[in-house]
């Protein structure tokens, strides 16, 4: 009888770990890697997100079409939380306690992605490239997180220095949405005046993702004697802003965005609303950089794929961000999981033609670019001006 008890369950633990996979690793079987995005289709940021997850795509398309990375495909689950917190908690569990996902790539949004954030640590799920350059990305510093640029705050910081010098002006304000990715850019405004002599920051005014009557707040920010603008505020928003400012003749005021308002579509509103715009931002506009033969297959790709007219600034993050994950991916080798992935990503060095920034990251260092690219919006072009 006790052989008997013996043999039926040795029988019974083989059974069971037969069913159980290979890999036991969260997101990760023997034929597929996933990669979830909690992102912004359709509402305020869409023009980022929407644009990013196809541009990722592709590149996964390509991956997968080659055999994968170590036999295993990519599939990209995408969320859309239209920049709104519920949908966003709605998402991020779906994707990392539903999905079991295995790594989260451009997930969009600062307050989305830092309450994302403790959930993703206790499950071991890396954090790259968000699309946000808040400094939470990657401070304090954390194993899993992946920050793809320069942080907003740094951003404006470089941006205010440079047009009170270009400029020879010396008042500082700020429009801003009043979340953790607009107190980044306010306070980066209001640190560097703080810190600049002849430099000082007189006013700011905040508004909701749905705003779209500027009249008053800029009257108000006018009174005050604003000359540098740092905007915090959605795509069609800073557009709007742009355009009420030109009707009422305030053009002693130059507005200047981060990286989350340089987008592409933004040079190119009819009749010149937007000239004359300025942007610090963590990289290069594509179009003006249409001399290199890797743009050149990126904006064609992509443009058959989609039948848009232009890639934009969130396609090329997420062609950039994509590309990243594809060579972490492989740097950690065929026994992957969050130990051996972090460590391919923090092997990375290499020169990313598409948004044109070198990219390295290392042990102690999870921000992968550091120039600020300093642009303005010139015959419906994007043209850069300096780096730092």
């Amino acid at each position: 009888m006790k052989k008997l008890t013996t043999k039926l369950a040795t029988a019974a633990f083989a059974t069971a770990m037969a069913v159980i996979p290979a890999h036991a690793e969260q997101g990760i079987t023997d034929t597929e890697i996933l990669i979830g995005s909690n992102n912004d289709l359709s509402g305020p940021f869409a023009s980022f997100g929407a644009p990013a997850t196809k541009a990722a795509q592709l590149v996964f398309d390509e991956v997968n079409d080659a055999g994968g990375i170590n036999g295993r495909k990519i599939r990209f689950i995408v969320e859309d939380h239209a920049y709104q917190m519920p949908k966003a908690i709605q998402g991020m569990n779906k994707l990392i306690n539903g999905d079991k996902v295995f790594a989260m790539l451009l997930s969009l949004g600062t307050p989305m992605n830092i309450a994302a954030f403790k959930l993703q640590d206790a499950k071991k799920v890396p954090n790259v490239s968000p699309l946000s350059a808040a400094r939470q990305m990657a401070e304090p510093f954390s194993d899993l997180h992946f920050a793809g640029t320069a942080t907003y705050y740094e951003q404006i910081r470089v941006g205010v220095t440079y047009l009170a010098e270009q400029k020879s002006v010396s008042n500082v304000c700020a429009m801003y949405l009043p979340t953790d990715f607009g107190k980044d850019i306010k306070e980066g405004a209001e640190s560097i005046s703080n810190e600049t002599n002849g430099l000082n920051f007189v006013a700011e005014t905040t508004h909701k993702p749905d705003d779209a009557d500027f009249v008053g707040a800029l009257q108000k920010l006018n009174a005050e004697g604003c000359e540098i603008v740092a905007l915090a505020l959605g795509v069609r928003q800073a557009i709007t802003v742009s355009g009420t400012a030109k009707k009422l003749g305030l053009t002693g005021m130059y507005f200047l965005n981060s990286s989350a308002g340089f987008h592409t579509v933004m040079a190119k509103v009819p009749g010149g609303v937007t000239e004359g715009m300025y942007a610090a931002s963590g990289w290069a506009d594509l179009l003006s950089r249409m001399d290199k033969p890797e743009v050149q297959k990126f904006f064609g790709r992509y443009t058959e794929a989609t039948g848009e007219e232009l890639p934009g600034s969130g396609a090329l993050l997420g062609h950039s961000a994509a590309e990243t994950m594809v060579r972490a991916l492989q740097a950690a080798g065929p026994d992957l999981n969050a130990k051996s992935f972090q460590m391919g990503m923090e092997s990375l060095n290499y020169e990313d033609v598409v948004s044109g920034n070198t990219v390295t990251y290392s042990a102690t260092d999870h921000q992968g670019a550091d120039e600020v690219v300093i642009s303005v919006i010139k015959d419906a072009n994007w043209m850069e001006l300096a780096r730092e």
